[in-house]
């Protein structure tokens, strides 16, 4: 099942009691937000290694970690601002190593100490929080706690409906360094000029190139007009005196 994003009625995006609310009427339903891991494999395996530390920021009642760890993924960490689905999803997995759930707010992470993750993936937190309340300093609060919890080298994986010019500078706000790739992919169920049908099998998305700006060509429309984009955004090292550690741990 997936929804319209145009659709929604999103101002109240980043509130617990609306998520709450929303969990126990779905009853701890299925809902992949944007695109299923099916869709998305082919970017994870290449970015993030079988092995990675894998944070799952805002998982919802997503099935893309279970999925994960079909494929091979050893080690998810699922957390969500919503109590009701985060106890759901323990009941639900409870005897499938590998995945763990936990209560959170991705704009306060402080539980986890710095660069606890190989890799952080997010597949519509950022998007719902910027339809809340407060949207630009919650986005920030989120950006900083993910740059913070990842290792250098390690990956943020962003699925968002924000093409470039919305999200960029979001990223590389408040001196966050990343190299940045970025996918674009078209909605679930949308058909090209020519496919047969929807079992039509697509190879795998090359890297659109983007500006010096990090934003896409000029002139440059995706096949889709309601398409998903994927940041591959690679944590670089910094130097030593811009660290700052925290203690804490999971």
């Amino acid at each position: 099942m997936f929804e319209d994003e145009s659709r929604l009625n999103c101002y109240e995006y980043g509130d617990e009691i609306f998520w709450d609310a929303r969990y126990m009427e779905e009853g701890g339903a299925t809902f992949d937000w944007y695109q299923r891991y099916s869709a998305l494999q082919s970017i994870v395996r290449k970015f993030v290694p079988i092995s990675s530390r894998i944070l799952m920021a805002g998982c919802g009642s997503a099935a893309m970690s279970e999925h994960m760890v079909l494929d091979g993924y050893e080690e998810i960490i699922n957390i969500d601002i919503s109590s009701i689905v985060i106890e759901m999803m323990r009941k639900k997995y409870c005897n499938t190593p590998g995945l763990k759930y936990v209560q959170m707010d991705v704009r306060d992470m402080s539980f986890f100490p710095d660069r606890s993750f190989d890799c952080v993936i997010d597949k519509g937190t950022l998007d719902s929080l910027m339809c809340g309340i407060y949207a630009q300093i919650s986005a920030f609060q989120m950006l900083r706690e993910v740059n913070r919890v990842l290792k250098p080298g390690g990956v943020y994986m962003l699925i968002t409906y924000g093409e470039p010019s919305l999200r960029i500078h979001h990223l590389t706000k408040d001196g966050r360094s990343w190299k940045i790739l970025l996918y674009i992919l078209p909605r679930p169920g949308f058909r090209r000029l020519g496919d047969c049908g929807s079992s039509s099998r697509r190879s795998a998305p090359e890297p659109v190139p983007l500006t010096e700006k990090g934003l896409l060509p000029p002139g440059f429309a995706p096949e889709d007009p309601d398409s998903h984009y994927v940041y591959v955004c690679i944590k670089l090292q910094r130097p030593p005196s811009q660290r700052c550690l925290r203690k804490g741990g999971f």
